[in-house]
Parts: structure tokens; C-alpha cells; sequence
């Protein structure tokens, strides 16, 4: 059995606040009643500041701090500077990284000037540093548009992607806000969260089936519903791969369900929340993603006067989502001290939780012919580069042949079935520009519904066989530029006594 090597936390906890301003006077505040810490002075690029006292404690110029450090054997910094724009915090820690400490931060200024943040509220750093960009600030108009006094629904409403949806909808102000989820605990979770803190709205939590089409007909008619986001989809790449039927039946088949559900009850906007890895896909998650889009497409162009407003949004990977690695490499640098790679050249392209739902919204006001909507990225992310500064955010360093005496080891596993070395976010190079400077419009092959029809009944037959060799072979033959890199992995299938009796 491998030992597992646990990051410590120093028991001496001596620290610095980085920002002399309101933020760092609030959080100076709250560390006097906290015996763990113990504030030996301030930080700030400020140098009219530097040398005075703020709450009896020397602000220091950053070009001191490693004699700082050094003499007043400091364990801890803590960012307290939220109200700075993403780019100018990285610069400001990628100064401190020098000096190999941990750099903690906190919310947003607005929740340390309304008292609501402790020290308990310190987390050991912002996820959201790990993107050097800043965020656009949102469209008010594209945001109200489709949600303001309107009948919401968001299928997969506890998911990761559904849940913020939900908060960010709440923030415009419905009329009342539908939680479709089929995971009981999950649709529990996010309705008390949502309860708790928007007593005065009307939200309503469903526990329905995205498969169920006549369940989801009476949902939409009881509640006159106005808008969809259909979130519903099973996501996580090697899981669908083991999983294909299920896989399949969910994604496409539930996405046709929901679909047909607003087409019957005269829904008038909707938006399908689609995947980077519909692109060129490799793996039966990203397949079934982009058959889901040629659905939609072949549905809104066989129906085109019945909705308003039908968008596909497609995006990659989310920081901290369901499945997301981050979390994951978060804890095993703070376990296990192996963090674990499948291959030094993945890149990936991410972008915030609260920023993919706000640009959701948005392009789903801004769709008018089932259009599909790509959101900007930024640069993709070397996810080997994405480690390295996690760790030495978290004030660690890398142990490997030069260094053998480090702290976190980056150990290279192999890609996973139907993983990418890389994802796309274009099909064809034709993005063209639209009102929004993150929102890209594109126009991708499609299918007609006609020619889609006769497959997808062969596909349903399929899937109620639990056939799942055959079923990849037909979204193989759906899906023309679906090229697998797996064998099959699918768990059914590789039964021995499945194999045997089929």
C-alpha cells in the first residue's frame, strides 16, 4: 500500500493581509477575535501608505516583505483586495509566489463591507485566480429579457451548471422559478439554499424525469411556463463511456422530451445547454451532445413560429463543476501529495461557474433561428501549468528529480477512454461576431429532423435492449464526424455473462 503524504498546515500562525483598505481593515477586524491567527502587519502597493499604522499595525511596502517574513517568521498572507480585476490579482500573486507561503483570499468586497465575512470565510485560495481573465461585465438587457416576470424552468436545477442558473435567475426577479431534478438530495439542496435567501419569490421544486415527456407536458401547461434552460445531461467523459445506453437515452432522448414537452405547451424561449466536447467528438458524451444539438435544430426548423427566442450555448470546462478536476487536484495537493495527470500536453479551456451561467442568459435572450452560441474562452489552459500554480498558490513546492525534496509530485496516468488531448470549440472556422464581445454566433452543418427520424428509432430500440456495441456503432453512423479513440468499456458489455448470453 502506497503512503500518502499529508500536507501540514504550520502550527505558528503569524500572517500578513495584502490590501490596507476597507477590505483589509474588515478582515483585521475579525482576526482579533480569532486566537488561531495573529496579524503582524499590513501590505500595499500603496507607497503613501507605507510605514503608517492601520488598526495599530505597520503597512509595508512589498519590497520589504522578505525581510518580513524572515523576522516576524510569517506563516500565512491573505489577499484583501476583491474589488481588483482578475488579471491585476494574478500579477500581484505571482509576486508573492516568490516567497513560497500560502496566499489565502476572501469573497467579494461588497460581502466584507456588508459584515458578512469571518475568517471561517477564508478559503486557502480563489479558484478563480486560476484564469488570467478578466471578467465581462454583463448585458442588464440580455439578462432580464427571457427571465424578469416570466415562468423559468431549469431542468438538472441541481447539477452544478442548473444550480447556478438558478441563482443567477433569482437575482432578475421571475415571476416563478421551476427546479426540475430527478436527484432528490440535490433538488433538496439547492431549494433550501434558494429558500433560505429569496423567501419573498416563488420557487418551486419538481422532482420529474427529463425522459418522462408527458410528466414534463403537464409541468409546463399547470405552471404556463415561459422559459427553459435545459441543464439535464449526464456530463462526466469516462462514466458515459462505461455507461453508454444510459448515457444516450438521457442525454439525446431527454433532450427531445424536453423539446417537444415547450413545443406542446407553446413555450416561447428555450435554450439547450450543450458541451465543447460535441466538437469533433471522441467519446460518447460528446457524440450524444451533438446529437442532442442536431435535434434541437432539426425540431425548432420543422416548428420555427412556435418559439420566440431558441438558442444552443456551447462552452467547455467549468471551475469547480460536478466532475471538474480542480476540486480534485485541490485535495490530493493537500492529501495525498500526489497529484495525478493523464498527460502532460491536455489542454483544456475553462471559465467561472457565475461567468458560464451569466453568458447562458445571455445568449439565450440573443438567439432567434436555433442559432448555436459559443462562449469565449479565453486561452486554453495547460492543465501540467494549471498544477503548478495550484501548488504554489497553496505555498508548496513541486517535488520531481530536481527538486526531490518537494512537497506535491505530478505523477502522469495515461488518458482516459474518449479523452482528448485537447478540446474545440468550433466545428467549422466561420464564428461570427455578435452584440456581446464573449458570445460568438456559428453555423454548423445540420440534419433535417426527416433524415434524423428513422435513426433515432433504431437508436431508442437499441438502447431499450441495453445494446450498447450497437448503439455506439449507430451514433457512429448519426454522428458522421464522431471518431471514438476507445475500445468499448461499457460495463454490461464487458460483463462475461452479458457477453455470453447476448
Amino acid at each position: 500500500m502506497q503512503n500518502r503524504t499529508v500536507i501540514e498546515i504550520p502550527t505558528t500562525k503569524n500572517v500578513l493581509i495584502y490590501g490596507a483598505g476597507e477590505a483589509g481593515r474588515q478582515l483585521a477586524m475579525s482576526l482579533k477575535e480569532n486566537s488561531q491567527f495573529k496579524l503582524k502587519g499590513f501590505l500595499d502597493d500603496d507607497k503613501f501608505l507605507h510605514n503608517k499604522l492601520l488598526l495599530g499595525k505597520v503597512i509595508y511596502s512589498l519590497a520589504d516583505v522578505k525581510k518580513i517574513i524572515k523576522h516576524k517568521n510569517i506563516s500565512f498572507i491573505f489577499l484583501a483586495i476583491p474589488s481588483i480585476g482578475r488579471s491585476k490579482r494574478n500579477v500581484i500573486i505571482k509576486k508573492l509566489n516568490h516567497f513560497k507561503l500560502p496566499v489565502k483570499t476572501l469573497p467579494s468586497v461588497s460581502e466584507i463591507i456588508d459584515g458578512k465575512v469571518t475568517v471561517s470565510d477564508i478559503r486557502d485560495f480563489d479558484i478563480n485566480d486560476l484564469l488570467d481573465r478578466d471578467q465581462v461585465k454583463p448585458n442588464s438587457k440580455l439578462l432580464n429579457q427571457n427571465i424578469k416576470n416570466k415562468s423559468v424552468v431549469v431542468t438538472g436545477a441541481g447539477g452544478s451548471i442548473g444550480s447556478e442558473l438558478c441563482r443567477q435567475i433569482m437575482k432578475l426577479k421571475p415571476k416563478k422559478l421551476l427546479l426540475l431534478e430527478l436527484n432528490e438530495f440535490s433538488l433538496y439542496k439547492i431549494f433550501e439554499e434558494l429558500s433560505q435567501n429569496l423567501k419573498y419569490r416563488k420557487i418551486i421544486p419538481i422532482l420529474a424525469n427529463v425522459q418522462n415527456q408527458k410528466q414534463i407536458e403537464t409541468i409546463f401547461r399547470v405552471f404556463n411556463v415561459d422559459t427553459v434552460y435545459h441543464a439535464a445531461a449526464y456530463k462526466h467523459v469516462p462514466l458515459v463511456e462505461e455507461n453508454i445506453c444510459p448515457g444516450i437515452e438521457n442525454n439525446v432522448f431527454g433532450t427531445l422530451s424536453v423539446i417537444n414537452a415547450s413545443l406542446k405547451t407553446k413555450v416561447k424561449n428555450f435554450v439547450l445547454i450543450s458541451s465543447d466536447k460535441a466538437v469533433r467528438p471522441t467519446n460518447i458524451m460528446g457524440a450524444t451532445k451533438r446529437l442532442a444539438e442536431l435535434c434541437a435544430k432539426g425540431l425548432f426548423d420543422e416548428n420555427n413560429k412556435s418559439f420566440k427566442n431558441f438558442s444552443i450555448v456551447r462552452f467547455g470546462n467549468v471551475i469547480e463543476s460536478s466532475g471538474s478536476v480542480i476540486p480534485k487536484f485541490k485535495q490530493q495537493i493537500f492529501e495525498d501529495g500526489v497529484v495525478t495527470l493523464t498527460h502532460k500536453k491536455v489542454t483544456r479551456y475553462f471559465m467561472t461557474i457565475t461567468e458560464a451561467a451569466q453568458l447562458v442568459i445571455q445568449a439565450g435572450a440573443m438567439g432567434k433561428r436555433s442559432e448555436v452560441f459559443v462562449l469565449d474562452m479565453g486561452k486554453s489552459v495547460k492543465i501540467y501549468d494549471l498544477i503548478n500554480k495550484m501548488i504554489y498558490l497553496s505555498g508548496l513546492k513541486i517535488k520531481d528529480n530536481k527538486n526531490p525534496n518537494g512537497d506535491v509530485q505530478i505523477k502522469i496516468v495515461g488518458l482516459r477512454p474518449g479523452e482528448k488531448l485537447y478540446e474545440e470549440l468550433l466545428i467549422g472556422n466561420n464564428p461570427i461576431r455578435t452584440n456581446h464581445p464573449k458570445i460568438k454566433k456559428i453555423n454548423d452543418p445540420s440534419i433535417s429532423f426527416d433524415q434524423l427520424k428513422k435513426g433515432l428509432k433504431i437508436l431508442k430500440q437499441l438502447i431499450s435492449e441495453n445494446n450498447s456495441f450497437k448503439a455506439k456503432k449507430k451514433l457512429g453512423k448519426l454522428i458522421k464526424n464522431y471518431k471514438s479513440n476507445s475500445k468499448m468499456v461499457d460495463h454490461i458489455y464487458n460483463n462475461k455473462f452479458f457477453t455470453k448470453n447476448s
